[in-house]
């Protein structure tokens, strides 16, 4: 079995996979050594990765070094794909992981992967397996931020309602227009764009805030939670090969 760990900059995420199943998973706000002993205790496990875009305390890479085969996720870690990126060094780990998973469920397709979270990222590889790159967008929770922080009066939102609506009755109401409707509008537009150049598109979304999109938006998509995770077994097994 595999250890995967995954440090992102909202949340921490840990899971245990069995081959190419996904057994056991749990995300904080903060993970420490203790909690991933706890996690793991009743698994067998022989080989480890861990994937960060923040620092982390030293003491879990010591203990990983220690127990397991362990692979620190980097610009020079092999991976199935062709990267083309032109600066694989400042490229988000979590970005590349998304874009191999999504390679491996779309054979001789290619794939626009979503991810919705701290930021929402667009990345998109092709039907050879040849990474290019995409885009970065603020996510909702740093556009609230920012509307909060730049104004004098508008109201910092910090929970996000199942219903907006088009038309804001109250200053609130119109944040929740303005951001949810705006960042659909920006998903949207962005998938059609896509769609014109490559007919064969598979489009896949993720992320912690894919709730807030995945039934509203009109194109055909693929729910995939949690594709980061499982992108770092794919590496992890590819690896492990060499």
């Amino acid at each position: 079995m595999k250890l995967i760990l995954d440090f992102g900059n909202t949340l921490q995420k840990i899971a245990v996979f069995d081959k190419n199943q996904m057994i056991a998973f749990k995300a904080f706000s903060k993970i420490s050594l203790k909690e991933i002993k706890k996690f793991i205790i009743n698994y067998p496990i022989h080989s480890a990765i861990i994937s960060s875009v923040i620092n982390y305390p030293n003491e879990i890479k010591e203990f990983l070094l220690i127990k397991f085969n362990l692979i620190e996720f980097s610009e020079n870690t092999p991976i199935p794909i062709n990267n083309l990126y032109k600066t694989p060094e400042t490229l988000g780990k979590d970005r590349l992981s998304a874009v191999i998973a999504a390679n491996s469920i779309s054979i001789n397709r290619s794939s626009l992967v979503i991810n919705a979270g701290t930021c929402i990222t667009y990345d998109f590889v092709d039907n050879n397996s040849t990474y290019y790159g995409g885009a970065i967008s603020p996510g909702l929770f740093m556009r609230f931020k920012a509307l909060h922080t730049f104004t004098e009066k508008l109201p910092l939102i910090t929970k996000i309602k199942s219903q907006n609506p088009l038309i804001g009755s109250t200053t609130e109401e119109s944040i929740f227009s303005g951001v949810l409707n705006g960042t659909l509008s920006e998903i949207e537009g962005i998938i059609s764009k896509y769609k014109e150049k490559y007919a064969d598109l598979l489009i896949i979304l993720s992320g912690g805030d894919m709730k807030y999109f995945d039934k509203k938006i009109k194109n055909s998509i693929f729910a995939y939670p949690n594709i980061v995770m499982f992108g770092l077994n794919i590496i992890l097994d590819f690896n492990a090969k060499k």
